[in-house]
Parts: structure tokens; C-alpha cells; sequence
């Protein structure tokens, strides 16, 4: 069995109350995918820098899953079924 290691790494920047995250997937062949997300800071909550991190960061990695499961649609597609002769 083969045993396989795939990075996601977490950039998240704060601007005021706006936070932005991008999660990137990168596997051993080069390979990146990469997922967007944000969160604002309603301006009548208190400033906990950190939930607008988790959130940005979740809500990055949601996307990521989702533009991840595009890519293996895509290679479905176009790499299964009978092999052409």
C-alpha cells in the first residue's frame, strides 16, 4: 500500500473587520487546488479577531472540498469507462 501526504496550507489576512482565508492543496505531483472564503465582523459584536479567522478559514476550506470534488468530476469524465482501441 501506498502511503501519500497532500498540504493544506491556511493564508488568512485582516483588514478591520474583514478577514479573508485561501486554502491551498498541494500534492506531490504539483498539483494545487485552491478554495476562497471570507468573514465580516458585524460592527455591533465584539472584536474576537479569532472567530473571524475560523470562519474565513472554514468557509475556505469548504470551497476547497468543492472545487476538489470539480477536479475529480473533470478527471472522471475524461479518464473511465472503456478503454478506446
Amino acid at each position: 500500500m501506498e502511503d501519500k501526504q497532500w498540504t493544506v496550507q491556511i493564508h488568512i489576512t485582516e483588514d478591520g473587520d474583514d478577514t479573508q482565508a485561501r486554502a491551498v492543496l498541494t500534492t506531490p505531483d504539483t498539483s494545487t487546488v485552491t478554495g476562497r472564503g471570507a468573514a465580516r465582523r458585524n460592527p455591533v459584536d465584539r472584536p474576537v479577531p479569532e472567530i473571524g479567522d475560523e470562519l474565513a478559514a472554514s468557509r475556505a476550506l469548504e470551497d476547497l472540498a468543492i472545487r476538489l470534488h470539480d477536479v475529480a468530476s473533470d478527471d472522471i469524465v475524461q479518464l473511465t469507462g472503456p478503454v478506446e482501441q
